[in-house]
This record gives structure tokens, C-alpha cells and sequence, in this order.
């Protein structure tokens, strides 16, 4: 397939063709969910439509825990079909989908007791490796083993030595969840798909009770566009319920909104080779390898609040430090912590007996004549969602429409991957570049990656680290502008890059210089480039601010003390589907 590019010039065509004709499928919400129905759409040989009201991932999907797994903790509540469900679909990523972006990631998890833990805990994880090697094999992952403590403390030697008795180590895959969404985006529009961020739906189109197609304003320019399309699918996740208001009809069902929060610490703050899973009194508390960090994550609270900037409190992060320093031989403190996120969960909450369980499931709806809802679910089974959702749609559709093909589409700069990886030093070589920056460019972009290396040719100094965030280069910056779709600072400081939780200014000093990068590329006078940093700094300070609280209202109120670089607030101006 052809690869596309997604600047400016490329957003304000997909607007005006949207506009021009009706398409079998306008999908509102661009998170995994819609960016995964989007593409699965194109690929059926629909005419697709993709908008978004912020930048892409910029809610659920940019603040996960970066995990494809099936879902351990599931087992126990006896969720095997969810589990194995996702057992597939971490197989398909890692194996061909996206080699590039999912890799494996191995877990020790500590016994804290004799006797009883360690049968009970291996029965787990013996059926979960049997349920993926049912669900297909997955390349690189092998079969859990028994540790004792000493193996397990040679492993982790972070690890206090009474904080176990013994430990079983398994695998999963992670993933970076913003990059991942970019990149479905990106390979949608490379078979055909329109899309543009950016894009609020202001409303739906009518014609009696029939939905035929949605109102979208530009939010960078005013603009507004009237999309019609055969089938609208909402995929708005935590705004699944003030979306869907926007019909007038009540809904089958409501979303839930669940609080989630990370931290992020340096990786040599906590001496392992492997990553930890922690029971807590409440769920599970993951300790995952990131790069040159760790992400501890994650607690799980109810949000009625602001669902556009969720605070992360003092409470929360104190949570998170406390359990995790249950187990740890040096205990990390607030001054450990280089980045803090926080993202919403979307979980069904249904009016009848038979839904009123809060899930991790999916459901898929048609409230009114040519209306889809998707709601629910989990990243690590977007696709599901995404088939189930588009065979939904098309049942509004007068015509035959081919079954989802996208267990077998590649996305883009998978394919060729392998190859270039094993030809990383000859890349390097080639290049003037050094190997651990290919290998970092090849886990960004795989085979896409011979485009930044055509801007660092033309350019030299694009070769050059990025200021206050060494591990990304400037032609980093420049290719989010060029071909990633970013339009403010924080779309490549929190979301193209992650510079904004992993350096402990929280990209202050990367600012200024990833904000001059960017306004070459997109034209900002000096004006505009001004009003981009201020706004990021002022931003991170709220954040700042916000962990302070002890209490989420307070938390709440003290991260909205910095407003939006772009104007417009609730569903309309920010909806975005789960991970």
C-alpha cells in the first residue's frame, strides 16, 4: 500500500472531501476504537470518514497502561472468553499486524505465601498460556516458569528479600498506545479513509428519525462542514452518553467513567530485568519496563468530573507509592517521580439486571435509524469492537459488504520490519547515525523509517537530539508535523513523543526548542509560537498543582486553571473512544 502523509495541507482535503459527497460511514471519535473502525471500514471498500475533536488519542488512548495482554486478573473472575479473546488479538499484533510497535514484555510475580499461593497462581497462568497457544502461538513469548526466591531476587533484585517466598515470571506484550492509534489513523487513510483532527461534531443530521450524517467545525479555523454519510458510528468512549444526547434519544445503555493513574520513574530506581505484577487489596499494580523508565500503575476509581483533562491527585500517587514500596528494598519517593498521567476508563453501566455489571466487555447498539454505538471494551481488543461495529453499520447499507479483513492487514511499517531490523547496522553505518538510534527509529516508525532518515539527509542538523529530551532526535518533531498530523506542541510532547511524562520537567526545556521546529514547519509566526509554549508551561503547572490535592474536586479544579490552546469544551469538542 501506499503510505500518506498527514500535515496540514493533507487534514484541510479530507474536510472539504468529506463534504463533497455522502459516505457509507462517517465514524466520530478518534481513540483505537474509531481509528480501528475506520480502517476496518476502508478495507471492506467503504468510503470512510474519520474526524476527531482534539488530536488523536487524546483521551482514554493516550493513557493507558501500554499493555497487550489478556488480561490475567480476569481468570479469576472467571471472564474466560474475554481472556481469550485478547489472548488472539495479542498474538495478531505481535505476530503480524504490528511487530514493529507490540512487544513482548516478561512479569515476575511474587509468591507472598507457602503452600496454597503458588498451585493456585500456577493454574492461572498454566491456562493462560494454553489459552493463547489455542488462540495461536505467539512468536518470542515463552511458557511461564517456577522461580524460587533467590532465582527471583537474581532477576529482581530491587525486590525486598521477605516481600516473598518464591515468584512465577510469564509474558505479555506492551505498547506505546498514542504512537499505536497514530499509526491506525495513518494506515486508514492510506487505503482511502478521510481523516482530520481537529474536528468537533456539533450535532447530527437528520432526516426524520433517521441519523444521515453529522455537523463538524474546524477548531483550527472556524469552518463548519455538513458530512453525510449511510451510517454514523459513535465510538466516543467516556463520551459515549453526552454524544449520544446529541440525538435527542435515550440510550440503551450508559457509560462509566473510571479513573486510572500512572507514574513514571527512572529505570534505575528500581533494579530489575523484569517487569512486576502486585496484587492489591483492590485489583492488580503493574511495574513495566519503558525505555529508560518504569510506568507503576494503575488504581481504578469512579470519575464524575472533568473528562477532558482527568486530575491525578496526592491520594492517588501516594496509593501508588505505597503499595509498590510494600516490595521494594529502597522505597521510591515523590522525588523519584519523573512524569505523572492520568486517563479515563470506559465501562458499561446498564439500566437492566442483565448489563448493570460494570464490564470490561463491549456492546455494540444501533439506538436510532443509522446511528452505531460502540462503547466498552479494551485496547488490547480494539479490532473486535471495530469488526463488530462495522458489521453493525452495514446492515443500514444497501448493498453486500465483504467480512473484516483486518486480522490480515498489516499496519503501516510493519511489513519489511524484521528485515530492516536485522539490517540495523548497516542502516547506522550508512547513516552516521548510532545503532541504538536506529533500533529507536525502527520501534517508531519499522519500515516507514527511511522517511525521517530523507529529512535528516536533506537536513543534517534534524540528526541532532532534541534539547531537554535527548532520547528523540528533531526530525522526530518535525516528521509528527510533516506526516503525523500534529498541530499543537502537546500532540508531539505528550502523544508523537512522550517527552512529557519521561523527563522530571515534564518537557519544559524541550519546549521552546520542539516549538521553533514546529513552526517552521507549520508557519507559526512568533506570536503563535509564544502563545504553544505558554500554554504547555501553564499546562504542566496546573498538572503540577493538581497532584498536590489531596482530594479529586480539588485536583479537579486546579488542573482546569489552564485552559485550552484550542477553544471549545465537552463532547462535542473532545470526544474520544476507550483503550
Amino acid at each position: 500500500m501506499r503510505t500518506t502523509a498527514m500535515g496540514p495541507a493533507e487534514r484541510a482535503r479530507a474536510l472539504r472531501r468529506m463534504a463533497e459527497r455522502e459516505l457509507d460511514i462517517v465514524v466520530v471519535g478518534g481513540g483505537v476504537v474509531g481509528a480501528g473502525t475506520a480502517l476496518d471500514a476502508v478495507t471492506r471498500g467503504l468510503s470512510v470518514g474519520l474526524v476527531e475533536a482534539r488530536d488523536w488519542a487524546s483521551g482514554t488512548s493516550s493513557r493507558s497502561s501500554k499493555l497487550i495482554h489478556g488480561g490475567l486478573r480476569y481468570l479469576e473472575m472467571l471472564d474466560f472468553a474475554l481472556v481469550r479473546e485478547a489472548l488472539r488479538e495479542r498474538g495478531l499484533l505481535l505476530r503480524t499486524l504490528a511487530p514493529h510497535l507490540v512487544k513482548p514484555v516478561p512479569f515476575l510475580y511474587p509468591l507472598r505465601h507457602r503452600g496454597w499461593e503458588r498451585p493456585y497462581v500456577t493454574a492461572g497462568v498454566t491456562l493462560y498460556d494454553t489459552m493463547a497457544m489455542s488462540a495461536g502461538r505467539d512468536p518470542g513469548l515463552p511458557r511461564h516458569r517456577q522461580l524460587t526466591r533467590r532465582q527471583a531476587l537474581r532477576l529482581a533484585p530491587a525486590l525486598r528479600k521477605d516481600a516473598l517466598v518464591g515468584a512465577v515470571q510469564y509474558h505479555d506484550a506492551q505498547v506505546d498506545d498514542a504512537r499505536y492509534t497514530m499509526t491506525l489513523v495513518r494506515t486508514a487513510a492510506g487505503y482511502g479513509a478521510h481523516v482530520a483532527s481537529r474536528a468537533a461534531v456539533t450535532g447530527f443530521l437528520r432526516e426524520g428519525e433517521r441519523v444521515v450524517g453529522v455537523h463538524v467545525r474546524d477548531m483550527e479555523t472556524g469552518a463548519t462542514y455538513d458530512v453525510r454519510a449511510g451510517q454514523v458510528v459513535n465510538a466516543t468512549g467516556v463520551w459515549t452518553d453526552e454524544t449520544q444526547a446529541m440525538v435527542g434519544e435515550r440510550g440503551q445503555f450508559h457509560v462509566r467513567a473510571s479513573k486510572g493513574i500512572h507514574l513514571v520513574v527512572p529505570r534505575d530506581r528500581i533494579h530489575s530485568s523484569t517487569g512486576l505484577i502486585l496484587r492489591t487489596e483492590k485489583s492488580v499494580l503493574f511495574v513495566i519496563p519503558w525505555g529508560r523508565h518504569w510506568i507503576v500503575g494503575t488504581t481504578d476509581t469512579r470519575w464524575d468530573l472533568d473528562k477532558v483533562h482527568p486530575a491525578a491527585s496526592r491520594a492517588d500517587i501516594e496509593y501508588l507509592l505505597d503499595h509498590v514500596n510494600e516490595v521494594l528494598a529502597v522505597p521510591l519517593t515523590r522525588e523519584d517521580v519523573e512524569g505523572v498521567y492520568a486517563g479515563l476508563r470506559p465501562l458499561l453501566a446498564g439500566e437492566s439486571d442483565a448489563t448493570s455489571q460494570l464490564s470490561r466487555e463491549h456492546t455494540v447498539a444501533h439506538p436510532v435509524p443509522g446511528l452505531v454505538v460502540v462503547a466498552g471494551g479494551k485496547y488490547t481488543t480494539y479490532r473486535v469492537m471495530a469488526a463488530d461495529a462495522v458489521d453493525a453499520a452495514v446492515h443500514g447499507l444497501d448493498r453486500k459488504v465483504p467480512p473484516s479483513c483486518t486480522a490480515t492487514v498489516p499496519l503501516v511499517g510493519a511489513e519489511g520490519y524484521r528485515a530492516l531490523w536485522n539490517a540495523r547496522a548497516s542502516t547506522a553505518a550508512r547513516t552516521g547515525l548510532h545503532v541504538a538510534r536506529v533500533e529507536h527509529l525502527l520501534n517508531r516508525y519499522g519500515s516507514l523509517i527511511e522517511e525521517p532518515l530523507a529529512l535528516i539527509a536533506a537536513e543534517p542538523e534534524l540528526a541532532y537530539p532534541l534539547d531537554g529530551a535527548d532520547d528523540y532526535l528533531a526530525a522526530e518533531v518535525v516528521y509528527a508535523c510533516t506526516h503525523e498530523g500534529a498541530l499543537h506542541l502537546g500532540d508531539v510532547l505528550d502523544r508523537r513523543t512522550r517527552v512529557s511524562i519521561e523527563t522530571f520537567d515534564r518537557g519544559a526545556r524541550a519546549a521552546r526548542a520542539c516549538g521553533a521546529l514546529m513552526a517552521r514547519v507549520l508557519g507559526w509566526e512568533e506570536e503563535r509560537s509564544r502563545r504553544e509554549v505558554d500554554y504547555y508551561l501553564k499546562r504542566i503547572e496546573a498538572e503540577r498543582s493538581s497532584q498536590e490535592q489531596m482530594d479529586d474536586h480539588t485536583a479537579d479544579a486546579m488542573r482546569l486553571g489552564a485552559e485550552d490552546i484550542v477553544s471549545g469544551r465537552g463532547p462535542a469538542a473532545a470526544p474520544d473512544p476507550g483503550g
